[in-house]
């Protein structure tokens, strides 16, 4: 475990509770509470949202951050990138735990957009793995700090329980139980081989590729693709011909 005080992310908790310079001309704090502890009205709204936008470009500040200077990256360095003094942070994150969700949440969302074209299931089953590997593989070469830094502490436990890892590739394995469920329905096959196929299918990718960038000898993207997605369908293929299921891997499955 990661201790919260002298990790890369350390923060000053005390420092973490509104200055006068986070709250609005007439004493708004960031949350949207009035000066007097009553509800948040319009105006408090709108300072609030400004408050979330703050965060917002924080995060932002924080993943160039961490792609300039690696997982280990310090709330220093992300605030220099934010063009802020450090203690700006503390005024917009209540400790590291908050930030490290932020910055978890949004990689999320990034992976999401990233996949999401992949999902139409429009193509054939050859096309549609090594779409979605390819992606994933093209994700991790190119956010390959980002994404250390979310195993990093994911594992440390400064995201307090938050797994990002985890997230993403739950989010990737709904997606692809989905689309496998559509087809063994299709084909009046057992749909219940469509979970644990999808979450086993994506943690074999996972394993293989996070070894491939730590380690990627010289092998290139193309040929993991190629490796990945080959060993994919000779699973799905010889699981499908269990059921006396048999399809081309060249043509379409949906249409």
């Amino acid at each position: 475990m990661y201790p919260l005080r002298g990790s890369p992310l350390d923060f000053d908790v005390v420092s973490a509770s509104p200055s006068p310079d986070d709250t609005s001309p007439d004493g708004t704090s960031p949350d949207g509470t009035a000066p007097d502890g009553t509800a948040p009205d319009g105006r408090a709204a709108r300072w609030a949202g400004q408050h979330e936008r703050r965060r917002a470009e924080f995060v932002e500040a924080a993943l160039e951050a961490i792609a300039e200077h690696g997982p280990e990256v310090s709330t220093e360095q992300i605030a220099q990138r934010a063009g802020v003094a450090r203690t700006r942070l503390y005024k917009h994150f209540s400790g590291a735990a908050d930030l490290n969700r932020a910055i978890a949440d949004r990689a999320v969302a990034l992976v999401a957009t990233e996949l999401a074209p992949l999902w139409e299931a429009d193509g054939t089953p050859r096309q549609i793995i090594e779409g979605t590997v390819g992606a994933h593989l093209r994700w991790l070469t190119e956010h390959r700090s980002l994404y250390r830094y979310l195993v990093r502490h994911s594992v440390s436990g400064t995201m307090d329980g938050h797994d990002a890892v985890t997230d993403i590739k739950g989010a990737i394995a709904t997606q692809l139980s989905t689309i496998f469920r559509a087809y063994l329905e299709l084909v009046e096959a057992r749909q219940d081989l469509a979970d644990p196929l999808a979450h086993g299918l994506v943690g074999y990718v996972d394993a293989a590729a996070n070894r491939w960038v730590d380690a990627p000898g010289e092998l290139t993207v193309e040929e993991m693709i190629g490796l990945l997605s080959g060993s994919i369908w000779a699973i799905l293929d010889h699981q499908l011909r269990d059921y006396g299921i048999e399809i081309d891997p060249d043509e379409t499955l949906f249409g």
